[in-house]
């Protein structure tokens, strides 16, 4: 086993991987939370309970999706990143597919997977690089920083510190709630751990809320730490159904959301891929060794996890904790992979977190998605109005898509009204249509 995740090169041992797994874990671990909460719209108090996803089968998805994806990233590609249903993917399946344009989570379900097996094929095929090469990376960091504004504002509207005015539309919620009180409690408390350089900061905040909304009445108190495993049969296979009638899938909105599905996949892999293998030491010549076998585990796991009953499944930038407690080989990320089987016995430890506990993570995960504005050209006008138009209408029209499709449309217009036309790829004119064709005849 040593010689095959190739210790002895990596200059590393079973006890370095296995903290470093350890360490990602605990820097993971609160999407087996926060997911479930995100896909059962449990922020939606109105939303009818027959149309939400199963809580318990989304938590054993979320868990096995996380331990089949890290433990096939460890395997085929052997590098020590870990992987789990992606933050932004799961508010865009949420918010997005099912909450904004109708479509029944089952299908949407479909739509993940259609997007893992394209993810796949082009994988295989080399055709992948090609793709991500014809979107200017201005647009690429545009869309990072734009979900991690989204996720903020759901996170402060699951907590109650943003709410509904019919004035202004969105105003400053009660903070003398209790829910909202815990949930500012915990993003101090976050923020505090996050800015001392705390390992799992993000994990360990959470426990700390959920500890306090124990004990002033806020969040139930457990009546077991372990139990049975939640079945997964209300999910499990449902991606599948779609298919026995084609007019639920071959439509514009379905078009979009896939291409939508596909597209974030595409660069938070990329993004995350080469972080963490340059903090690693991997990177050789500038060339990152194995990273079509990098690529094709994380597609996999694309499919694994919506056959499962999950959204898109993605590398997690959170393996970075892990190699700065030593992580270099796969062995890692099989060992994050186990961890997140063991979790499966903890649900009803786990079932009682409330949107209040989950919002610190989710604001603190989109501070650190907001980070990539610092690496866009703000000076070039042609530059900012596509990537701030990308950024700012994510959380303004409460749509991933929405945002993605403005600045693929102004793009090009602006490009060539500068005179650059020629460096806008084909591609990218191609994608502009599409969007603009898409608000046309489908918003």
């Amino acid at each position: 086993m040593k010689n095959y995740f190739r210790f002895n090169e990596l200059g590393t041992n079973y006890r370095r991987e296995i903290l470093g797994g350890l360490t990602t874990f605990l820097s993971m671990a609160y999407i087996l939370v926060v997911n479930p909460v995100m896909l059962t719209l449990q922020s939606i108090e109105d939303y009818p309970d027959e149309l939400r996803m199963d809580y318990g089968a989304v938590f054993a998805a979320t868990a096995l999706s996380a331990a089949i994806g890290s433990i096939l990233m460890g395997l085929i590609a052997r590098y020590p990143i870990s992987l789990a249903p992606g933050m932004g993917l799961n508010a865009f399946f949420a918010f997005t597919v099912v909450l904004g344009f109708g479509i029944p989570w089952q299908t949407a379900l479909t739509g993940v997977l259609i997007s893992g097996i394209i993810f796949v094929l082009l994988s295989l095929s080399g055709i992948r690089e090609k793709i991500i090469n014809a979107i200017p990376v201005e647009l690429k960091y545009a869309v990072g920083a734009g979900i991690g504004l989204f996720i903020t504002f759901v996170g402060f509207q699951n907590a109650g510190i943003i709410t509904n005015d019919d004035s202004v539309l969105v105003g400053l919620g009660d903070l003398t709630s209790g829910n909202t009180l815990l949930a500012v409690f915990g993003i101090v408390v976050t923020v505090i751990l996050m800015t001392r350089g705390v390992k799992s900061g993000v994990f360990i905040g959470m426990v700390i809320t959920a500890i306090a909304g124990m004990i002033f009445g806020q969040v139930p108190v457990p009546d077991k730490i372990i139990g049975a495993v939640p079945s997964i049969a209300p999910t499990f296979g449902v991606a599948f159904d779609a298919f026995g009638n084609p007019g639920d899938l071959f439509t514009g909105q379905m078009l979009i959301v896939i291409l939508t599905f596909l597209f974030v996949a595409f660069f938070d892999t990329a993004g995350t891929l080469v972080a963490v293998a340059q903090q690693a030491g991997l990177m050789k010549d500038n060339v990152l060794p194995r990273v079509g076998k990098g690529l094709l585990a994380d597609s996999l796991s694309i499919v694994s996890g919506a056959i499962l009953g999950t959204s898109t499944t993605t590398s997690y930038v959170e393996s970075t904790s892990g190699v700065a407690a030593g992580a270099r080989s796969g062995f890692a990320a099989v060992v994050t992979g186990l961890l997140f089987v063991l979790s499966l016995f903890f649900f009803p430890l786990l079932s009682v977190v409330t949107s209040a506990v989950t919002a610190p993570a989710l604001v603190i995960v989109g501070v650190l998605m907001a980070s990539s504005l610092k690496n866009i050209d703000w000076q070039k006008f042609e530059i900012a109005v596509p990537a701030f138009f990308t950024v700012i209408m994510m959380p303004m029209t409460y749509s991933i898509a929405t945002g993605i499709a403005c600045g693929f449309i102004f793009y090009p217009i602006t490009m060539s009204m500068k005179g650059r036309a020629k460096e806008v790829h084909p591609i990218m004119w191609g994608l502009g249509v599409v969007f603009l064709l898409y608000f046309i005849f489908l918003k």
